[in-house]
């Protein structure tokens, strides 16, 4: 079978076209060929079908090689351009190749056509692949730099989040069921709860949020969600699951929800007047051929995700801009642009890439592929430890330098029964350590303090209690307990913003753990 090749023909004579098709035939390409011999004809034939190569005439009644030259250069269209004519005169080639045109062969001999073709086809290929390579650079460079301010900006955010939280949580504790002020405090906190979703959201784009990676059984977790995605999109959209055979992935949990949730809701949104989403999962094989040009992977094992939609589908205006930050179609206040991006960026970070289809009036289909792993997907998530199960006795050592963060801590935790002790900063939790002769059970840090970081100072508390577990607390870690976003084994980790319950569930699982950290 002949090497597939689109090739759109400017030519007014239909024996010439079948000439140069049958050339290319017998030289081993299978070509698709459309002919135009008009201005508007070749816009409407470049807006309706992409292409490999257009090999024009020179001069046409009305039109010529020049103009098809000019119209490309309208549109921003880098197609290679072979000009074939029967007579020409060298300044009107100098002036053809000045305009863009590839190359200039004589109809009477070409010998030289299918070479030129071959050539013509490789240098476009690698002209795609250095601006693919280069957008990715820029892109790269861009989230960079929004990381580093979503970091910077998440590490003190994250600390008011947390106060906020924790007032509205003791308030409403102390607040009866009918007391009219209670729900402006359940407002409040439901405000905060969103502006830690958006945090979150950043730190994902950004790959700057702190995964927790496992073996995951991909099916499994869509099964769970069911009933949530049920319930975000609306009643006129129907969903569809079509599980196939899958391999363990290695990622985040939660990540994976979060991926599986934003594109579902980006579905949703697409349409308006109902339709149908659709999951899909299978393991695939990306050989050379899939990858190259197309998907920023190696070839490989891979497990898909597709989530496809019946809306009104996109642009390529639109597509060449969906996962950039704050990128957005909707209406003013109806989305923050992010959900694309937020994909993108937990994709990248668990070793995947991720493509979309999609054209006016067709939906839309995204899949995201992600390398199969040769382990037992691990069992779900535990259950959440009780109310009534999150105090306890034991001595805590809380380190933390944002003042209202470690006096709002304490107080939960004294609330339930535990000793706790107080330090601003690493130094001083280290003296508390050494003049304290009775055990500390747990100590809580946060990872980020100025002059010694929480690492640092659980391998110093590590020398002076060797039996102390450790809960380390931050809402952006700059790698210090994670490399690159990963936390890395053995590590206990409560992300902020957290409530006090939070803090109490998990400083609760910590004591009760076997494994001493």
């Amino acid at each position: 079978m002949g090497k597939p090749i689109r090739v759109l023909v400017i030519e007014d004579s239909e024996d010439d076209t079948l000439l140069l098709v049958r050339k290319l035939h017998e030289e081993g390409f299978a070509p698709t060929h459309r002919r135009v011999d008009t201005l508007d004809a070749l816009g409407a034939a470049l807006n309706e079908e992409a292409w490999d190569i257009i090999i024009s005439d020179h001069s046409m009644p009305h039109f010529s090689a020049i103009h098809a030259l000019q119209l490309l250069k309208e549109k921003s269209m880098d197609l290679p351009v072979i000009i074939v004519s029967g007579t020409i005169e060298p300044g009107a080639a100098v002036a053809a190749m000045k305009a863009g045109a590839s190359d200039y062969i004589m109809k009477n001999d070409l010998t030289r056509l299918i070479p030129a073709v071959e050539r013509e086809l490789r240098e476009a290929r690698l002209r795609r692949e250095a601006k693919r390579t280069e957008e990715q650079f820029r892109q790269a460079q861009k989230m960079e730099s929004i990381g580093r301010l979503a970091g910077g900006v998440a590490h003190d955010f994250n600390n008011l989040l947390t106060a906020i939280m924790s007032y509205c949580t003791f308030l409403l504790a102390d607040l009866g069921e009918k007391d009219p002020k209670r729900a402006d405090v359940q407002e409040i906190e439901a405000a905060a709860q969103r502006a830690a979703a958006l945090t979150r959201q950043l730190l994902l784009f950004s790959r700057r949020q702190v995964l927790e990676f496992k073996a995951l059984d991909l099916n499994a977790v869509v099964v769970n969600l069911n009933r949530l995605l049920r319930r975000l999109i609306s009643e006129d959209i129907e969903l569809r699951t079509v599980l196939g055979e899958t391999s363990a992935i290695r990622s985040d949990a939660g990540a994976v929800e979060q991926v599986i949730m934003n594109l579902c809701v980006n579905a949703r949104d697409a349409m308006p007047d109902g339709g149908t989403v659709t999951i899909e999962t299978s393991n695939v094989i990306l050989d050379q051929n899939a990858v190259r040009g197309q998907l920023d992977v190696q070839p490989g094992a891979y497990v898909m995700l597709s989530v496809s939609d019946t809306g009104m589908g996109m642009d390529d205006e639109t597509l060449a801009h969906i996962f950039e930050p704050f990128f957005t179609t909707k209406e003013k206040d109806k989305g923050t642009g992010l959900g694309l991006s937020t994909v993108y960026g937990i994709v990248k970070q668990s070793g995947g890439c991720l493509s979309v289809e999609s054209a006016p009036g067709r939906g839309a289909t995204f899949r995201v592929y992600l390398p199969q792993i040769q382990e037992t997907a691990g069992p779900a998530p535990a259950a959440a430890v009780a109310p009534g199960a999150l105090g306890g006795k034991e001595t805590i050592l809380l380190v933390e330098d944002d003042d209202k963060v470690r006096d709002l801590s304490c107080r939960a935790l004294t609330q339930q029964g535990y000793t706790v002790l107080k330090a601003q900063k690493g130094r001083e939790a280290l003296e508390i350590c050494a003049k304290r002769e009775e055990r500390i059970d747990l100590m809580v840090t946060d990872v980020i303090m100025p002059q010694m970081s929480g690492e640092e100072l659980a391998k110093r508390i590590h020398g002076l209690k060797p039996g102390i577990k450790l809960l380390f607390l931050s809402g952006y870690t700059e790698n210090i307990i994670a490399h690159k976003g990963v936390l890395k084994p053995g590590i206990h980790f409560l992300q902020k913003p957290f409530t006090p319950s939070l803090l109490l569930q998990k400083v609760r699982q910590v004591l009760d753990s076997v494994v001493e950290v």
